[in-house]
């Protein structure tokens, strides 16, 4: 993905001190370095009964998806073969960025090459299980202290082709 996402305020949140106006939005910089940045994620799944799984991945941020592998057996797997929805989270609860996208089961080839080598050059071998690339359709974060919380609450947004 080669376009950066619309940036703008997350719905219904008044009461949490998150203004209308625009002023303070977080740069989309600012979410990309955190997905980059993080070790571990929480990929959270849900069943076909919309029962959710949530779990701790490895993976990588990357040309704006998000690639990480799980077991073909796992229950994130299992998931996924029937409800593709995602929301991947990274580990910094302070700053954290929540990603919701749609992920896709992928192989071993050159469309995800950079992807892999990532994924090697950070955890120090290519990813071992079944692979799946997460394209986003929204984001959100911000920074979780009483001088930041409200004015920096984005939610950045993917236009849909």
């Amino acid at each position: 993905m080669s376009s950066d996402p619309v940036p703008g305020r997350p719905r219904r949140m008044a009461e949490y001190g998150v203004p209308v106006s625009l002023e303070g939005l977080l740069p989309w910089s600012w979410a990309a370095e955190r997905l980059a940045g993080s070790r571990n994620y929480w990929l959270s799944t849900a069943d076909a009964r919309g029962v959710p799984h949530a779990a701790p991945v490895w993976g990588v941020w990357l040309d704006g998806t998000f690639l990480f592998d799980t077991g073909l057996d796992s229950r994130k797997a299992r998931n996924l073969a029937g409800q593709p929805r995602v929301v991947v989270t990274t580990e910094q609860a302070s700053e954290p960025v929540m990603l919701h996208g749609l992920a896709e089961r992928v192989g071993d080839d050159e469309a995800i090459e950079s992807h892999l080598a990532a994924y090697e050059a950070k955890y120090g071998s290519r990813p071992p299980g079944t692979r799946f690339l997460v394209r986003p359709v929204v984001a959100f974060g911000f920074i979780e202290d009483a001088a930041h919380f409200g004015a920096s609450a984005t939610r950045w947004e993917w236009p849909q082709a």
